[in-house]
């Protein structure tokens, strides 16, 4: 799991959701990868100019660990996160071939479009992440999952808030069309009246169900509960 910001943290309190899929069988590993806020400056400026390379190393080197040690099927492993954790979730995805599926919750796939249209209150912060733009629109094309899509080719299923002002729905949607293209297992779920992160009780359930049911069918495993279906494109049947 990668968590957003991408200068935040994950914590050790209980979160629900951890425990939502830790109670239905999977072990999940919730990355402090380089550039998280509470081990240090030293720790923290590993991210700079570094966006989308040492937080998907730190994933990709935590996950197979675990494979390594025997802890997790490595031909199983996911991984997912939202806005800033979705975009390190794309770029695993794109760039590396340790996940065999995921999931971006209004991730981001143009670091080139986030830097244009983002909020007034972040319109810098991708400065110390990637460079400033435009002088080094070279390392925000290089780094946009949407400018590489075929080098992916695993299954993906986005949630999206459709009044998104932060990370605007054109970024899901193009990703979707890329890859249901290109053949590949894809799902969208579309969430009106939501932004940047889910607040309805009804949504949030959805995206967590979704998302499961997702993996069941791609991984072919069945689920103890029934979960609502939803749609996912070029499934293949088993």
């Amino acid at each position: 799991k990668s968590h957003g910001g991408p200068t935040s943290s994950a914590t050790t309190s209980l979160s629900l959701m951890i425990q939502y899929w830790t109670s239905r069988g999977f072990a999940v590993l919730d990355v402090n990868y380089g550039g998280s806020t509470g081990y240090g400056r030293q720790y923290r400026e590993r991210l700079n100019k570094k966006w989308g390379i040492v937080d998907v190393d730190d994933c990709v080197n935590g996950a197979r660990f675990l494979a390594n040690r025997g802890e997790v099927d490595p031909k199983r492993l996911v991984i997912t996160g939202g806005s800033a954790g979705g975009y390190t979730t794309l770029c695993a995805l794109t760039f590396r071939k340790t996940f065999k599926a995921g999931a971006s919750h209004f991730g981001v796939s143009d670091a080139e479009a986030l830097a244009r249209d983002t909020h007034k209150f972040e319109s810098r912060y991708l400065d110390g992440l990637l460079g400033p733009y435009p002088k080094r629109r070279d390392l925000y094309v290089e780094r946009s999952p949407i400018n590489f899509t075929e080098r992916l080719s695993c299954p993906v299923i986005f949630f999206q808030g459709l009044e998104d002002k932060v990370v605007p729905p054109d970024q899901a949607v193009k990703m979707v069309e890329a890859i249901k293209a290109k053949g590949i297992p894809v799902a969208y779920v579309a969430f009106e009246g939501e932004q940047h992160g889910f607040r309805q009780a009804k949504n949030i359930k959805r995206a967590l169900d979704g998302e499961l049911y997702f993996y069941s069918r791609v991984f072919g495993f069945e689920l103890a509960e029934p979960v609502e279906p939803l749609k996912i494109e070029n499934l293949r049947r088993r």
